[in-house]
């Protein structure tokens, strides 16, 4: 993958795995960062209203994992964003979000523990695909949604 084979070491911070963060992380967790294949998803949250008018109160949710082991210029082509839930409806799912993520994490947990059986058809070879959310992605009402609290509760 893009992270392992073909990055810059120059200090700049051109992508996640540039950043402190993601080398916490390969110090922490070896045996994820050693596989190369192994995959970070950074997970995007956002409402809208699809019919872009004020006075509707329809309202649709996304949720996009993005593969961050890709070239910073395809994380965010429309062929590697994986549309995981899309939730519609006459409102925003508010506090109730983890009935529609629980599950999306069951499968993340899943791939994270125990990882699923390959096949590297370039390298001739079987592995175990592991993967994980290594960021979320969201504004801040859907900060609220995923913390299980409404904007009134924050404490700054």
């Amino acid at each position: 993958m893009y992270a392992s084979d073909e990055r810059k070491h120059d200090g700049k911070l051109r992508h996640p795995f540039d950043a402190k963060q993601w080398q916490n992380f390969n110090d922490t967790y070896k045996d994820f960062a050693d596989e190369p294949r192994n995959i970070r998803f950074a997970l995007s949250i956002d409402g809208m209203n699809p019919f872009a008018e004020r006075s509707n109160k329809h309202s649709t949710c996304t949720m996009i994992l993005t593969i961050y082991n890709l070239p910073p210029w395809l994380c965010q082509k429309q062929k590697y964003l994986l549309l995981t839930i899309l939730i519609s409806g006459p409102t925003q799912p508010g506090v109730d979000m983890d009935v529609f993520l629980e599950p999306l994490m069951e499968e993340i947990k899943k791939l994270w523990e125990e990882g699923v059986a390959m096949r590297d058809e370039f390298r001739k070879e079987p592995f175990t695909l592991q993967a994980m959310i290594f960021v979320t992605i969201n504004d801040c009402p859907a900060l609220f949604s995923l913390r299980g609290s409404s904007k009134e509760r924050l404490v700054v």
